[in-house]
């Protein structure tokens, strides 16, 4: 074990961890409000609207993430009239492509994960909101809502873990996340197993700090108790 090498090699980690947390939180952000809008879609009783929603999650689930980094990202590139417009501008830079993709993905996922909390609402929570005057959309949104965020805690926090591992993936398109840096420096020492164990030693403890709160949300809002 080469601990010179992991002492040099540390700050270097550390700062493409920086772009590994950029690249999560715009993700899980993105990802939560498309989540939300196809999860509302799903529920609709048409079913066009809700046979479109399905879709989406069924080919973003039903796919690798790789593969749809690479569509977005070298795909959308050969496209002759994507490079005329103002879209070029995002889709030519690696990490708004990584974005887009993860976005979208984790999109998929939280989607069916706030419709199943949704569909678990008991109906006579809906039907004493009803009686007591509130409209469709301030049930919707103190209500349904709420309750939903709680009962998908557990499941969403699961949803992220993956999400981080997945952000490792963002390397291969040129960006210099943890794994690409961690990459770049075995290229060059060829050294791998303090470099890998130093990296995934700081994915560790990203997924412990993600683990705690979610776990700490859960306490507070009782998740189990809002059925």
């Amino acid at each position: 074990m080469d601990l010179e090498l992991i002492i040099t090699s540390f700050p270097k980690l550390l700062s493409a961890t920086v772009v590994t947390l950029k690249l999560l939180s715009a993700s899980l952000f993105f990802g939560l409000f498309l989540g939300l809008f196809f999860a509302i879609l799903r529920l609709n009783k048409n079913k066009l609207i809700s046979g479109f929603a399905y879709g989406y999650s069924y080919v973003f689930r039903g796919t690798p993430l790789l593969v749809q980094i690479f569509i977005i990202y070298f795909g959308l590139g050969q496209i002759e009239y994507l490079r005329t417009t103002f879209l070029w501008v995002i889709l030519k830079e690696p990490y708004w492509c990584a974005i887009i993709a993860f976005s979208l993905n984790t999109g998929a996922y939280t989607s069916e994960i706030l419709r199943s909390a949704f569909e678990t609402i008991n109906k006579g929570v809906l039907e004493a909101a009803k009686s007591l005057g509130l409209n469709k959309i301030n049930t919707f949104l103190k209500i349904q809502l709420p309750i939903a965020i709680k009962q998908s805690l557990p499941a969403y926090g699961n949803e992220m873990i993956l999400m981080l591992k997945g952000t490792s993936l963002a390397s291969t398109v040129t960006l210099l996340d943890l794994t690409g840096v961690a990459k770049h420096i075995i290229s060059t020492t060829f050294r791998p197993i303090e470099v890998f164990i130093l990296a995934g030693s700081i994915y560790l403890l990203i997924t412990f700090i993600i683990h705690n709160i979610i776990k700490f949300l859960e306490k507070k809002y009782d998740y189990k108790s809002a059925k």
